[in-house]
């Protein structure tokens, strides 16, 4: 099926799908769509991004009837932010057909939820613990239902839900059609469909199909106490629309949050110790353009799916391949193109490359930024700003004075320049390409040369050793120079742009079991 008018869908639901700007079925939407309108159990093995949200809201929308005033498919999301999103999401392409879709969350009033089940809702989408809620109470009457979808599955274990899951189960009708969508498939989640599915059919795409196509992916080598100003360096250089920033910790989130806003970044943090209204407000922001970058936790970003995130920006370094996956899938939306950028710290080499081992996805590496480049980038901003503020209405009277008596000791483009530094040089204080001074080492011109405290007594070989920088900081073998190896000691030399990333990376590590001290070789006279 390559058009969404091949699925004989009614012309109301072809409408909805037309005015959200969908153009052919993305390919879990083409296998998907026909075996939910044929009435079948599915299982969906797909990331975010791969359009699963309208793989089952299509047939779901197209099998509910309009006119009957009462609750017939139950969705469950493992947070409210994706409840929120796919509600949103079928209600729009519901919209020609008069479907009424309700969100159902904690954090929001129950009192309002009631009242609007009162008023007749045909597709519920809710968080396991409000569902069972209502359940309970009665205030979620079931006896229409006929479809029931798990969407992320493996988000709700892993926040332990199951059990919530399996009682929800519990008050629904035995005769109903379940669809399962899930990134992984741990055992859990198979013994859940084992449980309560009728012979499933098994919908997988191809993570591959996913990532690569549409996200460009490229890694910078930064050192971890120069990060922030690595990360502004990639900003300033960038044609950034929407990003979200992943961080490891809601501590990292809040201060690397407040370090962007104190640089002037329209920055906002996302973590799970935040208030809901905080939550709502920042998301509200994002995805209003108020704040172009959304600093967050993976668990809080769980379920966000905004559609012009131009860039994710990987701050800190995923701890596995599942999350990394789920993370850059959130750019790259609706055949826009999409870019994953992640900083990569010495000791962070390792998990680099398991990433792309598993992935299969080779990530590109790129310089950072050089002053220079974010200056030319930025003076066109500047510029604009500037004229701005000369054409607006606002009272330079205050400075009049002042700018009189400068000109008086200097010139006027002097004058300008310096008031330009003052407001603009923040950025630019730190000056991390200069962060190590290696001193004279006495390599040859342009590279560092370093001394290395094992040689023959731990079996190196030159080629060992050129593998092994490789390998931990992350560059080729070819840019590895020359190698001396005596019988308790090694010399070797590196390019100096990239001395102190390999510094870093290696003067802790082992070598066939060794333990190695690397240091900054005295020049050779001295040695």
């Amino acid at each position: 099926m390559t058009r969404f008018d091949q699925f004989q869908l009614s012309p109301e639901i072809l409408r909805g799908i037309q005015d959200l700007g969908f153009e052919e079925p993305s390919p879990i939407q083409a296998e998907c769509i026909p075996a939910v309108l044929r009435g079948e159990d599915v299982i969906g093995q797909a990331q975010t991004g791969t359009g699963k949200t309208a793989a089952f809201g299509i047939p779901v929308l197209e099998r509910v009837d309009p006119t009957l005033n009462e609750v017939q498919a139950i969705i469950l999301a493992p947070t409210r932010e994706l409840a929120i999103q796919v509600s949103e999401e079928l209600r729009r392409i519901g919209r020609p057909k008069r479907v009424k879709t309700l969100p159902i969350y904690g954090g929001q009033s129950i009192g309002r939820q009631i009242k609007a089940l009162q008023q007749g809702i045909h597709v519920v989408i809710g968080t396991p613990g409000r569902l069972l809620d209502h359940l309970r109470r009665g205030t979620l009457k079931v006896d229409s239902v006929e479809m029931v979808v798990l969407d992320e599955a493996d988000e709700m274990l892993d926040m332990g839900f199951i059990d919530d899951i399996e009682e929800v189960f519990r008050f629904l009708p035995g005769q109903r059609q379940l669809l399962l969508f899930s990134a992984t498939m741990p055992p859990a989640i198979r013994q859940l469909a084992q449980k309560y599915m009728r012979k499933p059919k098994y919908i997988t795409v191809n993570r591959g199909e996913v990532t690569v196509p549409i996200i460009k992916q490229y890694y910078y080598r930064v050192l971890e106490n120069f990060k922030v100003e690595a990360l502004c360096r990639i900003l300033d250089s960038e044609e950034v629309d929407l990003s979200i920033v992943f961080c490891r910790t809601k501590k990292g989130v809040d201060e690397l949050t407040e370090a962007l806003q104190a640089r002037g970044y329209l920055a906002g943090g996302l973590h799970g110790d935040l208030a809901q209204q905080q939550r709502d407000r920042v998301m509200n922001a994002f995805r209003n353009g108020e704040i172009e970058l959304l600093v967050a936790t993976d668990v809080a970003a769980r379920g966000i799916d905004v559609g012009s995130v131009s860039h994710v920006i990987n701050y800190d370094i995923p701890q596995d391949v599942e999350s990394y996956v789920h993370r850059i899938g959130r750019t790259g939306r609706a055949g826009r193109k999409g870019f994953a950028l992640t900083l990569v710290t010495p000791r962070e080499m390792k998990q680099l490359r398991t990433i792309e081992e598993e992935t299969g996805a080779r990530l590109k590496a790129r310089e950072l930024p050089t002053l220079e480049e974010v200056a030319a980038k930025q003076q066109q901003t500047w510029m604009a700003q500037i004229e701005e503020t000369i054409r607006s209405d606002a009272d330079f009277s205050l400075f009049e004075d002042m700018i009189e008596q400068l000109n008086e000791k200097f010139s006027p483009e002097k004058v300008a320049a310096a008031a330009l530094y003052l407001a603009f040089s923040e950025r630019f204080a730190k000056n991390i390409d200069a962060t190590y001074n290696f001193g004279e080492t006495g390599a040859s011109p342009g590279m560092v040369r370093f001394f290395i405290n094992v040689g023959r007594n731990a079996n190196l070989r030159p080629q060992e050793l050129a593998k092994a920088i490789s390998e931990n900081s992350g560059i080729s073998l070819r840019q590895v120079g020359r190698i001396n190896i005596y019988d308790r000691f090694s010399f070797v030399e590196v390019p100096e742009d990239v001395a102190p990333f390999v510094y870093e990376a290696l003067r802790q590590s082992k070598i066939n079991g060794a333990r190695v001290n690397m240091e900054p070789a005295r020049p050779r006279n001295k040695v």
